[in-house]
C-alpha cells in the first residue's frame, strides 16, 4: 500500500465529543519519528480519548490524524499493523501462561513464534514466562502487555500510563525499558508522573480540558522552569509588601506570616545579596532564606490548574 511521507504521528484539528462533553477540542501535534513524548493532562483531559482515536479504537468527529504515515480512518488496518498499544487498564487473560498469552497473539498478528522469544527476553520476562499471568506481579504484567504490544515488531508504541500501580523498582525498570525501545520506534506515553517525563522523554504534549497547553522539547520546559526562581524569606521585624517589590530582581511577594515572605524573581541572577543588602538597610536581622527552584511539575501545575 503507498504509503504517505508523513510525520510518525500527525494529528491536526482533531475533536470529539461524548454528548455535551466536548473531550477534544482541535487538537494538533506532530511527532518525529525516533523520539518519545510525553502526554500529559489531569484525569478527563482528554489523553485516553486521543489514544484510542490514533489506534483506530474509537472516530473523531472532525479533523485527521495519520500514524506512520497511515490515515487512521481510512487506513485502519495498516495504522494497527504500525502500532503497539498498551491501554490504561492492560486487559490480559489471566488463566493463560505467558507463553500461550503471546502465542494467542502471534497468531492474531500473523507472526512467526520465534518472535515470542525475543520479546520475552527483550521486556525481561525470561524468569516468569513459564508462569500464569495471575501469578505475576504488576511489574510483571505490564511487561507481558508491553510484550504483546512489540510482538508485530511496531514502528509506534502508544503506552497509556504504563507505569500505574508499579512500586519504585518496578518503575525503574520499565522506565528503562521504554528508553531502549524509544531508540527504535516512535513512543507516546501518557503518564502523571513528572521525573517520569524528565527522565525518559524528549518531547511534551500538554492537555487540559481538551486544548492543547503546551507543546515543545522537555529541556526547553525546563529552562523555562528555572527562569522562575523564589525565595522564602523570614525577617525578625514585620515588612510591607510595597518594600519588598523595592529589591533589585524581585517582581512579586506573597506573605506567609507577619515576618515571612515568599518572593518571586523572573532572572537567574542570585538576589540573595541583594535581599541581604535590603535587611542591613532598613536595620533588620534576616533570619533565614531558602532558595526554591521551580520544577517541570510545577509549569503543569500552571497550566492544568483552570
Amino acid at each position: 500500500m503507498f504509503k504517505i511521507h508523513f510525520m510518525s504521528i500527525e494529528v491536526i484539528n482533531i475533536s470529539k465529543s461524548y454528548g455535551d462533553q466536548k473531550a477534544l477540542d482541535a487538537v494538533s501535534f506532530s511527532v518525529k519519528k525516533g523520539e518519545i513524548v510525553g502526554f500529559l493532562g489531569p484525569n478527563g483531559a482528554g489523553k485516553s480519548t486521543l489514544m484510542k482515536i490514533l489506534t483506530t479504537y474509537i472516530t473523531a468527529d472532525e479533523g485527521s490524524a495519520a500514524v506512520n504515515g497511515f490515515d487512521v480512518t481510512s487506513n485502519q488496518k495498516s495504522v494497527q499493523l504500525s502500532v503497539g498499544y498498551l491501554p490504561e487498564h492492560n486487559p490480559l487473560y489471566l488463566d493463560l501462561y505467558v507463553r500461550e498469552y503471546l502465542a494467542f497473539n502471534a497468531d492474531v498478528f500473523k507472526v512467526e513464534k520465534s518472535r515470542i522469544n525475543d520479546v520475552i527476553e527483550l521486556t525481561g520476562l525470561t524468569s516468569e514466562s513459564h508462569k500464569k499471568i495471575s501469578q505475576l506481579s504488576k511489574g510483571f504484567r505490564q511487561r507481558v502487555g508491553l510484550a504483546n504490544a512489540l510482538l508485530h515488531n511496531p514502528d509506534v508504541l502508544i503506552l497509556d500510563e504504563p507505569t500505574t500501580g508499579l512500586d519504585p523498582n518496578q518503575l525503574v525498570e520499565i522506565r528503562k525499558l521504554i528508553k531502549q525501545l524509544g531508540k527504535e520506534k516512535t513512543v507516546i506515553l501518557s503518564t502523571h508522573i513528572m521525573q517520569e517525563v524528565e527522565a525518559v522523554c524528549d518531547q511534551v504534549v500538554i492537555i487540559n480540558k481538551g486544548l492543547i497547553v503546551a507543546n515543545d522539547e522537555t529541556k526547553n520546559l525546563q529552562a523555562a522552569a528555572l527562569q522562575q526562581v523564589t525565595y522564602v524569606v523570614e525577617f525578625d521585624q514585620v515588612i510591607q509588601k510595597q518594600d519588598l517589590l523595592k529589591i533589585e530582581g524581585v517582581i512579586a511577594a506573597q506573605g506567609l506570616a507577619d515576618k515571612s515572605w515568599v518572593l518571586q524573581t523572573n532572572t537567574l541572577v542570585d538576589v540573595r545579596k541583594n535581599i541581604f543588602d535590603f535587611a542591613v538597610k532598613n536595620n533588620l536581622v534576616l533570619l533565614s532564606i531558602q532558595k526554591e527552584e521551580e520544577k517541570l511539575e510545577d509549569i503543569f501545575r500552571k497550566l492544568t490548574a483552570n
